[in-house]
């Protein structure tokens, strides 16, 4: 959950860099969608990492099917991310 969280957080700042600098958007417009492809991957993992860990440690009965969801999408984003 914390790396998931700490990956987001560097996307999100790097596309507010993004944001701020107009005068290289030309220069950047090439690494946009990418990085927002990436934002979107880091904030479901966040949330859904987030949501196995709270669930975990307050022993919920759902833990297991959110656990199961987090394996499902890192699989998912390493299917998404492995090099062809």
């Amino acid at each position: 959950m914390g790396s998931a969280v700490a990956l987001m957080a560097g996307l999100a700042m790097t596309s507010a860099v993004f944001l701020l600098l107009p005068e290289f958007s030309e220069r950047l417009h090439a690494e946009r969608q990418p990085l927002m492809v990436a934002l979107a991957w880091s904030i479901s993992l966040a949330v859904v990492s987030s949501a196995a860990f709270v669930g975990e440690v307050k022993e919920r009965p759902w833990r297991r099917r959110v656990q199961l969801v987090l394996v499902v999408l890192l699989c998912a984003m390493a299917w998404h991310y492995w090099p062809t």
